[in-house]
């Protein structure tokens, strides 16, 4: 079996493991840290909103020597003072976008691009996006997680019980945000692939917390009839059992993701596969971070509140108070006795095993095992 392998069957068997639920409170604060990140990167620089949502024109031209950095100069030019965002794709050619154009403002800027870049009209294809079109995409998104979001909880509340319903749901959020929140800090363009990479990401990450609390479920059935684990504690043996998995999981889907991210979208320049890949990299990561750091440790609290959870951890408590003064209480007859000598009836009482028994009586009166003389 490989390193990992055991590890992981050590892990399911609870012979080792990590205490999240007991150390909640640092996930918890890394999680609010990066979120308020997330939130202010959203409030100071805003998403960039792609054509499709703000409206424009995409003007894509053959391949050129020109570079994307000065082909976006020459068109923030030629569109007099609009943002340009210029994508340089595999076959050499450009493809220019250009916010807040209308159609009368388009002929004349594809007359200009092709004169600055020495290329004939006819060859530069251009494309109008109406911001009525965008809008129904932004409407029509927002409605889908919207309807996603209800089945969720719906389903979770069904299958397993209310608490684990509201935890997902946390989780699903603090993934959605942080997600969003990396978009805005790294000026990634917002189109539609960027949508769809956002609705796939939550259920990669509601994947995870199902095993999880699947887990936890079947663990912690008929618990306040024993007295030996918290919910707590289940909660944190839940987690560890299922930890290799998770990771596998998560490993195995973020490859190909990278592969798209760094190698199709950084060296091939597809712009459809950044938006995508970005969106999906980023929420990946944060769902398996959230199915174990976040989803699980808030049903333990919501849990703990309970009364029953309550009365279960101060009866656990009581019993193994109880028990350790009776370990404490059994070691206290090794001592040495008072003067430092020790007799015989201490050291029997220090072996576990029958006591030694008297020497048995004659049977017969008057008998002896020697002649009298």
């Amino acid at each position: 079996m490989s390193k990992l392998g055991n590890i992981g069957a050590r892990l399911y068997r609870g012979e080792v493991g990590y205490d999240f639920i007991g150390k909640r409170k640092i996930w918890y604060g890394i999680s609010i840290l990066i979120t308020i990140t997330a939130i202010v990167g959203l409030a100071v620089r805003g998403l960039n909103m792609g054509i499709e949502f703000s409206g424009g024109a995409v003007f894509t031209t053959p391949a050129t020597s020109v570079s994307a950095s000065e082909a976006q100069h020459k068109a923030e030019s030629a569109a007099g003072g609009h943002q340009a965002v210029v994508q340089k794709l595999g076959d050499g050619a450009l493809r220019i976008q250009i916010s807040g154009l209308d159609t009368k403002q388009a002929v004349p800027v594809q007359e200009e691009l092709a004169k600055d870049l020495s290329i004939p009209v006819k060859d530069v294809n251009t494309q109008l996006v109406g911001p009525s079109w965008g809008e129904q995409i932004a409407n029509k998104a927002w409605l889908g997680l919207g309807i996603f979001m209800v089945l969720v909880v719906i389903y979770l509340a069904i299958a397993f019980e209310w608490r684990m319903a509201l935890a997902a749901l946390i989780a699903l959020v603090h993934d959605l945000t942080i997600t969003v929140g990396v978009y805005a800090l790294v000026g990634f363009e917002v189109t539609p692939g960027t949508v769809i990479g956002l609705l796939t990401i939550l259920g990669y990450s509601l994947y995870d917390t199902v095993v999880v609390f699947d887990s936890l479920k079947e663990a912690s059935k008929d618990i306040t009839k024993q007295t030996r684990f918290t919910y707590s504690e289940i909660a944190n043996r839940s987690i560890n059992s299922t930890l290799v998995r998770s990771i596998n999981t998560t490993v195995v889907a973020l490859l190909p993701v990278a592969g798209l991210l760094f190698v199709g979208g950084g060296v091939l320049g597809a712009g459809m596969l950044n938006d995508i890949s970005l969106a999906l990299f980023v929420g990946l990561a944060a769902g398996a971070y959230s199915s174990i750091f976040i989803a699980t440790p808030l049903v333990a609290d919501f849990k703990n509140a309970e009364p029953e959870m309550k009365a279960l951890a101060k009866r656990i408590k009581a019993k193994r108070a109880a028990a350790a003064a009776k370990g404490a209480s059994q070691e206290e007859p090794q001592d040495a006795a008072p003067g430092g000598a020790d007799t015989d009836e201490e050291e029997d009482a220090a072996v576990v095993g029958p006591r030694r028994q008297p020497p048995s009586r004659p049977r017969g009166r008057g008998r002896s095992s020697g002649k009298r003389r």
